[in-house]
């Protein structure tokens, strides 16, 4: 084919003194050669080749025009296909007639089809790639009033990310007993891992227990009405992960987590400050209102200092960007995860988050956000925990114990949620019961209720596709914003479903 090569090339490829894009023609004629002389070969590539990949306008077409007749289920060669080309376009001094028996008489064997076919893949995405960077130069130098640099540099990483991910061909289905190999790695890790999980340990046995830790690429609904401690609970989990960090060096010289994790925390409410001040206020059983306040000793200063220079080691990154988008929190998670390791998302909250649109439907807006993070999750491996808020209903109920249907917006979180998880705190709401008088005949009864719930919180598992549902009963300190598991295991109980 070599003159065909030289004819279609001095067509397509006009000399000249700027440098070109990378192209293989030849591989190109291989591929389309192969496929007019066995329609099989199509069905190597089909599932990441398509049309706009080939370099040569003729060559798409032609592709394009194979592929439609070969998933009708007819025979695609030379004589079917040239009924849909231009009858008088030229290939050199060739009709495009001559030029596609050409390409089937001198085509190459079917073997060597998804060979060419990953190498005309490679250097579209090239070419794809020197035009977002003639993009970036480009648009970096008009400066356009309605694209400050940051968003540009987010819009470059979003445009980025997709073509890798576009760009993967893994994809596909997969062998039954590749399946089966990979349920038993990981149930090979579970047994190497301290308390035999499957996921991350959260740093609270009785939830692990009920959960088998944070399943990576889960979505994890951390929900509850204002003062429930959801925020404390989501900070003592990130906290636990990060300090129980080990890693391990892997063969090709990355770090993998043996032990704990990573974690990113987007505090869309609370600065960093505050935040920190709350996981210092736990680790150092010293009032976080204290500690604001200045109102501590010396003792207490010098718990605080020391574990502050513990805490510098610890791998948690805070984002305190208030509105976050969905686009830009992904962006913000790729970048992490590709620069420091990324094993746990922690976002509080998703009401507090804005979607892609911007439109006033804000149930599609929640849906586009959880949808954005269910995806994420998948993308990097990591299990997200977002928090939400509950629906103001629950208040005018007898029964305060929150229900899926108390979710805000709740029919894409609820959908999309892998796990949700409901914090409930019953000390909330028979503190507020208390009688005005102590010599109330009604205070015995409320103060023997106060006792019995005090210092304690129920976590309520009311979805989790992997496990059963029910409530694990946690102690909570609320002066160090700290929940930790009950000293008595009869405090703890399932409701399996």
């Amino acid at each position: 084919m070599n003159d065909a090569a030289r004819k279609i090339a001095a067509v397509a490829q006009p000399e000249q003194h700027y440098r070109e894009a990378p192209n293989n023609i030849e591989a190109e004629q291989a591929l389309l050669g192969a496929i007019l002389m066995n329609n099989d070969a199509y069905y190597r590539v089909s599932d990441f080749l398509k049309p706009p990949h080939l370099y040569e306008p003729l060559h798409r077409k032609i592709f394009e025009v194979a592929g439609d007749i070969i998933r009708m289920g007819k025979i695609a060669n030379p004589v079917t296909i040239k009924t849909f080309l231009k009858a008088d376009e030229k290939v050199g001094d060739m009709t495009v007639s001559e030029y596609l028996a050409r390409l089937a008489r001198e085509a190459v064997t079917i073997i060597n089809a998804e060979d060419y076919g990953r190498a005309i893949y490679d250097l579209a995405l090239r070419r794809a790639l020197i035009t977002i960077g003639e993009d970036v130069v480009n648009i970096a130098y008009d400066a356009p009033l309605d694209m400050p640099p940051q968003a540009q540099i987010e819009d470059t990483e979003r445009r980025l990310f997709e073509l890798a991910e576009n760009g993967r061909y893994d994809g596909g289905f997969q062998a039954f007993n590749d399946a089966v190999a990979l349920a038993i790695d990981m149930a090979a890790v579970a047994k190497e891992r301290d308390g035999g999980l499957s996921g991350i340990s959260t740093g609270i046995m009785s939830l692990d227990g009920k959960m088998g830790g944070l399943q990576r690429s889960d979505l994890i609904v951390l929900a509850g009405r204002p003062g429930m401690g959801k925020t404390s609970l989501a900070t003592n989990i990130a906290y636990n992960i990060a300090a129980a960090y080990e890693g391990e060096v892997q063969s090709d010289g990355s770090m993998k987590a043996k032990q704990g994790g990573v974690v990113g925390f987007y505090s869309l409410e609370m600065s960093s400050e505050q935040l920190a001040t709350r996981i210092i206020s736990e680790q150092t059983e010293v009032s976080s209102s204290k500690i604001r306040r200045g109102d501590i000793n010396d003792a207490d200063f010098e718990k605080l200092v020391a574990c502050s220079m513990m805490m510098q080691k610890v791998p948690l990154y805070i984002d305190q960007t208030g509105g976050i988008s969905i686009a830009q929190l992904s962006a913000r998670a790729r970048r992490l995860k590709r620069q420091r390791g990324l094993d746990c998302l922690v976002v509080d909250y998703i009401q507090l988050m804005t979607g892609a649109g911007k439109g006033d439907n804000r149930v599609q807006e929640i849906t586009q956000i959880t949808t954005g993070l269910k995806a994420l999750g998948k993308e990097l491996n990591v299990p997200i925990i977002a928090l939400s808020q509950l629906s103001r209903q629950v208040e005018s109920r007898e029964d305060k114990r929150p229900q899926l249907s108390d979710l805000r917006e709740s029919g894409s979180i609820e959908q999309d949620a892998d796990v949700v998880l409901f914090v409930f705190r019953e000390e909330y709401y028979v503190k507020n019961l208390e009688p005005r008088d102590i010599h109330d005949p009604k205070y015995p009864e409320w103060e023997a209720l106060f006792d019995k719930v005090k210092g304690t919180a129920d976590v309520i598992i009311a979805k989790q596709r992997h496990g059963p549902t029910g409530t694990v009963k946690l102690a909570f300190q609320s002066e160090f914003t700290r929940f930790a598991d009950l000293a008595e295991p009869s405090f703890t109980h399932y409701e399996e479903q």
